[in-house]
């Protein structure tokens, strides 16, 4: 099977190459934003977000027992303990819908429960503090808290439906585990345990903490300007416990399970930038889809708009934090309500990178309906809030 997907991969870039008229002014532009969406993503994203990202998923692969993911995530463990750790994750982690990834790649394979699993899935992204407060600031209060309130029943629905139509299939993934801890003894204390992945969340959130808007003030723009001085801290602080509370093949199985991941995530996430990017380009920059085509079908609040908002925004890829200034420009262009906030809650948490992964992981079947899933609820609660906000 893998050696037929080599073959039709390489038949594809073939057809490609052959076919695509490159001497096209539209195609050659949409060429370039391709690799500039890229570029920008490999320069801001990769090693302050899913650098770190990967090696908290091999930790957690490595070093997490599969009983204690199993205790929080497994699909037999309580269903209000489960899925108040998964939907509330996301404002402990300021990660996009991409460098959510190998954490979700992490506690799946480690045992987790499709429910919980999806649940953290989508909250990474989707409930994320600054996120809210910058759309609460700039868009309106109002849009603000019905992007927190959505975010967090979105996490909750989403799981348990997935959980629902897919027992089965979870029930033959628990099949024969084991619900102990694991019998050899690490030398480590839960406490220490803790404190590494601990660190090692919190170099993930200083590392990708996003410049403040223009004219902040507070916390934000002091943590911002002592974001690098902090990491540096912490890396520090975190080699020091490596080196002194792991063995050295711990610490080889570490890397090995990192490189692993990356292994399977990186080519897949780099494919659908390429792809999103040249469909769609840079804000700001067309590419073969018109900026305006989106604008103009997305005015009102009607089923429609909303529908197209949804998918829109699922497809697009959004940094985190960057979906904020887009809408701005696009409610400013004629944006109805209802249309934004479908475009809030289905984009940050979905893109057309995070679509390819999430299918390598857990199945093309799953992935389609968890999709689904997302685009269907942001649709509906766009739909009342354009009916609520007029």
């Amino acid at each position: 099977m893998k050696e037929r997907t080599k073959l039709f991969t390489l038949m594809g870039l073939y057809l490609m190459a052959y076919f695509i008229p490159w001497s096209h002014p539209v195609v050659r532009r949409s060429g370039l934003e391709a690799f500039m969406m890229l570029q920008e993503y490999a320069r801001e994203h990769v090693l302050t977000c899913l650098v770190p990202a990967f090696f908290i998923a091999g930790a957690i692969a490595v070093f997490v027992s599969q009983a204690s993911v199993l205790k929080y995530f497994g699909a037999q463990a309580g269903k209000i303990l489960s899925y108040s750790v998964a939907s509330i994750s996301g404002t402990i982690l300021a990660v996009c819908s991409c460098t959510v990834l190998p954490l979700f790649a992490g506690i799946y394979t480690r045992g987790a429960g499709i429910g919980p699993a999806t649940a953290f899935l989508y909250s990474g992204p989707a409930i994320n503090v600054l996120a809210i407060t910058l759309t609460a600031k700039i868009l309106g209060w109002q849009l603000g808290l019905a992007r927190a309130i959505g975010a967090v029943l979105f996490a909750v629905i989403t799981g348990l439906l997935m959980a629902l139509i897919f027992r089965k299939d979870d029930a033959a993934r628990t099949a024969g585990q084991i619900y102990v801890p694991d019998e050899e003894d690490s030398g480590r204390t839960l406490f220490q345990d803790g404190i590494y992945l601990l660190t090692m969340v919190l170099i993930l959130v200083f590392a990708a903490f996003a410049k403040p808007a223009p004219g902040s003030t507070g916390l934000w723009p002091a943590i911002f300007a002592a974001k690098w001085y902090i990491t540096v801290i912490l890396l520090v602080a975190l080699a020091w416990m490596v080196k002194a509370w792991f063995k050295k093949e711990e610490r080889a199985s570490w890397v090995e399970s990192t490189w692993g991941f990356m292994k399977q995530i990186f080519p897949l996430l780099f494919g659908g930038v390429i792809v999103a990017g040249f469909l769609l380009g840079r804000p700001g920059h067309p590419a073969l889809i018109p900026e305006q085509y989106i604008q103009t079908l997305v005015g009102g609040n009607s089923l429609w708009s909303n529908l197209f908002a949804s998918v829109a925004g699922a497809f697009m890829y959004f940094a985190t934090l960057t979906e904020v200034p887009i809408l701005q420009g696009l409610i400013g262009s004629g944006m109805g309500k209802g249309p934004a906030l479908a475009l809030l809650l289905a984009g940050p948490a979905l893109s057309l990178p995070n679509m390819l992964v999430i299918g390598g992981i857990m199945g093309a079947k799953k992935t389609f309906v968890f999709c689904s899933i997302i685009i269907l609820l942001s649709t509906f609660a766009g739909m009342i809030y354009g009916v609520i906000a007029g």
